[in-house]
């Protein structure tokens, strides 16, 4: 039902697309629909809630390996390979949050500091093992970075995938972020 939603959303917007339609493209009828729904939002709603648990799943997952870059290097690139498989829902989620209920929208946006959340503590555990040097005050924003440097594959896609490959963009953004812009005199 969800990616069915999904590409609805893409395809005619939130707005122009009906539960009806919904149901169509999920193979359900709408009586089984709303079964599991009450409303257009609701399927936003899973949207957002699928995107999380996936990169919870994922992250979670990965063994921090007691705070080592390639801990920090795996976790980025599995949340990278992530936006990659669902670069449609992370676009249809942030074009269309706005349009949740305030609840399930504070819900999203709890979830969204959870997934920032997790890359502060693999930070944290880079940082007490030494592999990195941020100030503590500066891991939430390096961790809100990583995160959104990841979507920026999804969000900039129409001007990144010609030029980029999943591979080539993962290992231009990690250069970025383990030698910054001036770099260590390695290679990009």
């Amino acid at each position: 039902m969800i990616r069915g939603a999904v590409a609805l959303f893409k395809q005619k917007g939130y707005h122009r697309t009906t539960t009806r339609e919904i149901a169509k493209e999920a193979g359900f009828s709408i009586g089984t629909l709303y079964e599991y729904i009450r409303t257009k939002e609701d399927v936003l709603y899973l949207v957002c809630d699928s995107i999380y648990e996936e990169v919870q799943q994922r992250l979670s997952g990965i063994a921090q390996q007691e705070g080592s870059l390639e801990g920090l290097e795996k976790a980025i690139r599995q949340y990278y390979e992530l936006i990659d498989e669902m670069q449609d829902e992370f676009v249809v989620m942030y074009q269309e949050s706005k349009s949740l209920p305030k609840d399930a929208l504070e819900y999203v946006l709890n979830k969204e500091l959870e997934m920032v959340a997790l890359f502060e503590n693999i930070l944290r555990d880079c940082q007490k093992a030494g592999e990195i040097h941020v100030k503590d005050e500066s891991i939430s924003l390096a961790a809100h970075h990583l995160v959104i440097q990841g979507q920026m594959w999804a969000f900039r896609r129409w001007g990144l995938h010609s030029h980029y490959t999943l591979d080539q963009f993962m290992d231009d953004q990690l250069q970025w972020l383990l030698h910054g812009i001036k770099g260590n005199g390695g290679t990009t």
